[in-house]
């Protein structure tokens, strides 16, 4: 496969070009415009951030991509899924309001935000890919019913995924409720009865007959249990969670079959800002100070390539002293050789998610970056 290209700017403003207009002429470089927009939906998945969290990524870049998206003659919408964990974007109305309250209203960004996957995370396109680890992926309704696709990624480091790139934004960001518990898991959730109050909630949503109340507390039946995600959704005393037992690999693997089912067969275009890398995903609720220094900003129609160019970039910046790469560092003696993100996460590795990505047709890890 040749290498793709993927372009390059740095964070470096001047008073002729301030780092809006630096983000159009980069995407304006890479080629956006060979996208016919003409009366098109764009979804643009963005993270909205969790509340309380200040690493992710400010509206105002998400405004130069919707204008740019309408100066062409699209009709752009902010999107991004709810979330399997509890927090503040775990449904609908209290992920708008997240989203809001984080900078992202229609005021603010030029254009509306709808949650992909609906009111309870269970509104989906099922898109069928036959693949090795997934034959089908459950990805948020909107998303699919959008012409075109744009990933604008905070890239940073991932406690699970390694790091947090345009794969992890498209991949588990896009996937509904069952989605991403298939992705973390075999699909199937447990109640914690501590919590469990019994109220049958689960009981009369589920179609499978699946939960099972006994001694007024819930237990799933795993046989009945089709993954769905309805009953997370309905608790009342968010009882009921994923169980969380697959392998990393396997996980990054599943990540990068569910990207392919959203850039299969119609025009996609990815940006990855790579600022305030903090440790973390944005999914938390606290951010850490970033590992290393801001580098810049990335476009390509590349997802792979564009994940390979950012991991290499952050992994050439020195780590910021007292950060958790930092620390890190000096526990296991060892500041040299290593790679960033898994030394942030010593139990994490990203690049089995690339080579996956690269052998199922996604991309190329092979690039050619292009400094403008």
């Amino acid at each position: 496969m040749e290498k793709a290209n993927v372009y390059f700017t740095s964070f470096k403003a001047t008073g002729q070009e301030n780092l809006l207009q630096k983000l159009h002429r980069l995407m304006k470089t890479a080629g956006f415009e060979n996208i016919d927009f003409q009366e098109k939906y764009a979804a643009i998945k963005i993270h909205f951030g969790e509340y309380g969290n200040l690493a992710f990524l400010r509206p105002n870049y998400a405004r130069v991509v919707a204008d740019y998206v309408k100066e062409l003659g699209g009709k752009p919408f902010l999107t991004d899924c709810n979330t399997l964990y509890v927090g503040s974007r775990k449904n609908a109305l209290d992920h708008l309001e997240t989203a809001y309250v984080n900078g992202f209203s229609p005021y603010q960004t030029g254009c509306h935000v709808i949650i992909g996957d609906g009111l309870k995370g269970t509104d989906e396109a099922i898109v069928p890919i036959d693949k090795e680890y997934v034959k089908e992926a459950k990805i948020g309704q909107a998303i699919m019913d959008a012409d075109i696709v744009i990933s604008l990624t905070h890239f940073k480091g991932h406690e699970m995924a390694g790091f947090g790139g345009a794969l992890k934004n498209l991949g588990m960001g896009c996937g509904s409720r069952a989605g991403k518990m298939e992705q973390h898991c075999d699909g199937k959730p447990s109640v914690n009865p501590d919590a469990c109050v019994g109220c049958g909630a689960c009981q009369k949503i589920c179609a499978h007959d699946a939960p099972e109340i006994t001694d007024k507390k819930a237990v799933i039946n795993h046989d009945k249990c089709v993954g769905c995600g309805r009953c997370l959704a309905v608790c009342p005393k968010d009882a009921i969670a994923a169980d969380f037992h697959d392998s990393i690999a396997v996980l990054n693997c599943k990540i990068a079959e569910y990207s392919y089912a959203v850039c299969k067969e119609r025009p996609c275009f990815h940006i990855s800002l790579i600022c305030d890398v903090s440790p973390n995903c944005d999914c938390h609720a606290e951010n850490d100070i970033p590992i290393i220094p801001d580098i810049g900003m990335l476009a390509s129609f590349d997802p792979v390539a564009l994940d390979q160019a950012c991991a290499d970039l952050c992994n050439k910046m020195p780590p910021i002293e007292n950060s958790v790469l930092d620390e890190n560092i000096k526990t296991f003696h060892n500041d040299e050789g290593h790679d960033h993100f898994h030394m942030t996460h010593p139990d994490t590795e990203w690049k089995s998610c690339i080579a996956h990505a690269v052998k199922i047709g996604l991309g190329t890890n092979q690039y050619e970056l292009i400094q403008i």
